[in-house]
């Protein structure tokens, strides 16, 4: 589990680097989210299995954390007196059996002083006395806080004139969650009742439910309830309590983890800052697209001029469709993206940076994506009501005057037949004309229209018009469409 939670901040280091890099967060956010510690008491021994309990006492200047390891060891190991606030010692007490090269590279050596014991009753227990948090000298909070997270069981000492000192109980909250605590009254034979009892709201308002608080005495052959937290911190010695404890630890620092990336995912902005810089985009993009199209009219209709009048492109010529104002108004855009995002609280830098390719690019995007649909054009010149226009009049160029000819050709035939029993002519000039007529209109219209119809669309681009079939082409369907119905 330990090694799970390892690699957990691996990755979050590697995010948290990447991040800073392309500019989502700040290398402060990325400080938030690698703050949580990666060692934790598991790491320290070859055997996780049945490894000892790791337990340290924690307090402020004077309030006798040395003379209680001191009385537990009954004899003088830590340092204790005048010297202890300008003092980094840290003091280290396990059983002999507990070899100490199994961790020594392991734990944060400062300044060590190691002392085993023969005690069978504490073998699973190493005690550890810390320097005062509250010292004059400041690397001691360092050596502490580099500590706290390979402790299993905190033993918060504090005495009755110094229960309130405000640097120990801001450790105490920040850390309140990520072990496990016991609480020691100190100097108890200079306390009182009233003391205790305040001692104890202050924990209920850090958020401790019953705490198990132990009133000590270091001096004399004073009564105290030393003895009872020797045995309750024995009793947590146990291989499936150690194990709970490892586990706890452990998933409460995920969870601040999990909080601290919650945080930093906020700082990004939520989901309707998101859906309000889409809806502005949406907006201001279709106000540019208007722009830009209505811009590109000219330059579009003069090359299709050029073209339609000499058939070919004149290398002289030049046609620039994405010019310097069409960057201008593509260029005001993406600015303006970018600086709501940055108004609404969301990281410019990124944005900008992606945005900077499309910026340089857009006049070669917009060249090919017009040079494309060019070329789909040509394939199928005009619209659909042009091209079908255009194929109707071919068919009819051919088919009408077929039809034409053999409605002529039927009447002729009747028409000589009926005068075979009238003896009457069959043929007239007027009848000659009117066929004659026929069939030449019948093949002149649909020619007409499939000769000309290109020129009447570029003479609509010479009045500014777009590429619509002409206005005066329907009146001349329908004329050609009732006199074919007359004849």
């Amino acid at each position: 589990m330990a090694y799970d939670y390892s690699n957990l901040c691996t990755e979050i280091q590697n995010w948290a680097e990447q991040s800073v890099e392309h500019g989502w967060i700040d290398k402060a956010h990325a400080a938030s989210l690698l703050a949580e510690p990666v060692g934790s008491a598991n790491v320290l021994f070859n055997n996780e299995i049945d490894r000892p309990l790791v337990v340290a006492f924690l307090g402020g200047t004077g309030v006798g954390k040395s003379s209680l390891l001191n009385k537990l060891a009954g004899q003088a190991i830590a340092t204790a007196g005048v010297e202890r606030p300008t003092s980094r010692e840290v003091t280290l007490f396990h059983h002999r059996s507990v070899a100490i090269n199994q961790f020594e590279q392991k734990f944060p050596l400062q300044q060590i002083k190691v002392a085993q014991h023969d005690n069978p009753a504490n073998e699973k227990i190493i005690w550890i006395d810390m320097p005062d948090f509250d010292s004059t000298e400041e690397k001691n909070k360092a050596i502490v806080m580099q500590w706290l997270p390979f402790i299993d069981v905190l033993i918060y000492v504090v005495s009755p004139e110094r229960y309130r000192d405000n640097k120990a109980w801001q450790l105490l909250l920040s850390e309140g969650a990520n072990h496990a605590w016991l609480f020691v009254l100190n100097q108890w034979d200079r306390g009182d009742s009233v003391q205790f009892e305040d001692f104890k709201q202050q924990l209920a308002k850090a958020g401790f439910d019953n705490p198990l608080i132990y009133k000590t005495t270091c001096v004399g052959d004073v009564e105290d309830e030393l003895e009872n937290l020797l045995v309750t911190i024995q009793s947590l010695a146990s291989k499936k309590t150690v194990e709970h404890l490892e586990q706890r630890g452990l998933q409460q620092r995920r969870d601040n983890i999990k909080n601290n990336c919650q945080h930093c995912l906020v700082q990004l902005g939520g989901e309707e800052t998101f859906s309000g810089l889409l809806e502005h985009q949406a907006k201001t993009w279709l106000q540019t697209e208007s722009i830009l199209s209505q811009g590109f009219e000219w330059p579009i209709k003069q090359a299709s001029l050029n073209y339609s009048e000499t058939g070919k492109m004149n290398k002289k010529q030049s046609f620039l469709l994405w010019d310097d104002w069409a960057q201008s108004r593509f260029s005001d855009y993406l600015d303006d993206l970018i600086l709501t995002a940055n108004q609404s609280g969301l990281p410019s830098k990124p944005l900008r940076k992606q945005l900077a390719t499309v910026r340089n690019k857009a006049e070669q995007i917009v060249n090919t994506q017009a040079e494309l649909a060019c070329r789909k054009a040509l394939v199928n010149p005009g619209n659909v009501m042009q091209r079908g226009v255009l194929k109707l009049a071919n068919i009819c160029e051919f088919i009408l005057p077929l039809i034409t000819m053999s409605f002529v050709g039927i009447e002729v035939f009747q028409g000589y037949y009926d005068s075979s029993f009238t003896n009457e002519d069959f043929l007239g000039v007027n009848f000659v004309v009117h066929s004659l007529l026929l069939i030449l209109i019948s093949w002149l219209f649909p020619y007409f229209i499939t000769k000309n119809l290109p020129n009447l669309r570029n003479y609509n681009y010479k009045c500014g018009k777009g590429n619509e079939i002409p206005f005066l082409m329907y009146p001349l369907i329908l004329l050609y469409c009732t006199i074919c119905f007359i004849f």
